[in-house]
């Protein structure tokens, strides 16, 4: 008799073209969160993934408030108490998809060109979040789940999912799990599958720098009044030394030095200074002098200025004074680092270094801590035990540079631990212009995960 598993894995094969195809009509929506004038389709696009939920036949679907942002819930617990409960995370909103001329094709348009889909959301994540539908779908076209299933997909991850922790908070009951399943993170090759076991968190700021009452002639006042835009740059340019050090009074002093042992494991990864110059086009590296591009983004914080903004901006010359400068600054941050604390090294930065002639005002827009899992849990086994059937090899375990704030919630809100995972590439263009899936990659995704479960199961 066939094994479920083999029928499963043959299902999913046979109906790639129809799961691209279907991942495509989802892509079609303009789920942008940060936009106001997108809460239209943020609810089409939660609907669209509900409605696929049911057509499985998963139970309990349903949107939670806030009703601008809805989180998706369905359950299917039919495996029985005695087999374990996966928590299946996701997240349905994107990124602006600006500048649109730099796409080479509608960014809500998906194009498959070669081996890769286009369109803004592809990799980052409805990809991955469809991937899970597609194994379950491939699983249940046999048989039955062998583990029961619960799915949390939100609509707030790219905006910092302010309103999980609440919704976590109020719904402990319904998330019941013995572990969460989240593939928001990715892999460092097409041929080198991998499993994140730590994540910098963030703190995100909003740096004004005010002069004069308003913009002045720079004919009449330049030379007597101190330039805002002047003073800001001032301000950013000493925030790092001339070893790519952040200059913030006791930055340092909680991050860890990892040992010996964890830096060979970072070693392993294939990731040089060339792949990252290729990856980035940029001229040459950068960073904190002694560590390696590898470390940089991963074990060390670092403090990025994300946009600037003051006076005249437009075409042709208008000779100002500005009144107001802008920074929008971001840090990535380590285990044991605070944004409260960091942001107060911010500030005494600025007390020290803000010349008199101008006045500063800081705002924190959010926060998210730095998490590390545990890398030996039998979830994790089964993960790496499924990605070494699809690949032929072992995975990497990575710490990456950006985080996912669910992670974090789960940890402190219902004591759950993640297997952190996924399917974009580092060169998937994500939160950029021509946003890519590498299809074969995405294909091995849902072979992984229908082992994945049928690996948890037992």
């Amino acid at each position: 008799m066939t094994h479920p598993m083999s029928k499963a894995l043959e299902y999913s094969q046979d109906h790639r073209p129809q799961f691209v195809e279907r991942l495509g009509e989802w892509l079609t929506i303009p789920s942008v969160s940060t936009r106001t004038d997108h809460r239209a389709d943020m609810e089409r696009a939660a609907a669209w993934i509900a409605d696929s939920l049911r057509e499985l036949g998963l139970g309990g679907v349903q949107l939670h408030p806030p009703e601008s942002h809805p989180i998706v819930y369905a359950e299917q617990l039919d495996a029985g108490p005695q087999r374990p409960t996966v928590l299946l995370y996701g997240h349905y909103d994107v990124q602006p998809a600006e500048p649109f001329d730099l796409w080479d094709s509608e960014p809500f348009q998906p194009t498959v060109r070669g081996e890769d889909l286009y369109a803004r959301g592809a990799c980052d994540m409805k990809g991955p979040i469809f991937s899970i539908v597609c194994a379950l779908e491939s699983i249940l076209a046999g048989g039955r789940l062998p583990v029961n299933v619960r799915f949390m997909i939100e609509g707030g991850e790219e905006i910092g999912s302010p309103h999980l922790p609440e919704f976590m908070t109020r719904n402990r009951d319904l998330l019941a799990c013995d572990f969460c399943l989240n593939p928001d993170t990715g892999m460092v090759a097409p041929d080198l599958p991998s499993i994140a076991i730590a994540m910098r968190g963030i703190a995100y700021f909003e740096l004004r720098v005010y002069g004069p009452r308003q913009d002045l002639h720079s004919g009449s006042f330049g030379g007597i009044v101190h330039n805002p835009a002047q003073v800001l740059c001032d301000l950013v340019a000493g925030m790092h030394d001339e070893n790519g050090r952040i200059t913030l009074p006791g930055f340092y002093d909680k991050v860890r030095e990892l040992d010996s042992e964890e830096r060979a494991e970072l070693a392993r990864l294939p990731l040089d200074e060339a792949s990252f110059l290729e990856q980035t086009g940029a001229p040459a590296p950068w960073g904190e002098a002694g560590y390696s591009q590898v470390e940089r983004i991963g074990i060390r914080p670092t403090l990025e200025v994300n946009g600037l903004c003051s006076g005249f901006t437009g075409e042709g010359a208008k000779t100002v004074l500005p009144a107001y400068a802008m920074a929008k600054i971001s840090m990535r941050l380590v285990p044991d680092q605070d944004s409260a604390a960091v942001k107060g090294q911010l500030e005494a930065y600025l007390d020290e270094h803000a010349p008199p002639t101008v006045r500063w005002e800081l705002d924190e827009i959010a926060h998210v801590p730095a998490t590390v899992s545990e890398r030996h849990s039998p979830w994790v086994e089964a993960m790496s035990a499924a990605q070494r059937k699809v690949w032929g090899r072992k995975p990497v375990f990575t710490r990456c540079g950006g985080g996912v704030p669910v992670v974090i919630h789960l940890q402190q809100i219902l004591g759950m631990e993640s297997v952190n995972t996924g399917w974009a590439l580092p060169d998937g263009n994500l939160h950029a212009p021509n946003e890519r899936l590498h299809l074969p990659t995405f294909y091995k995704g849902i072979e992984t995960l229908i082992r994945f479960f049928y690996e948890v199961a037992r």
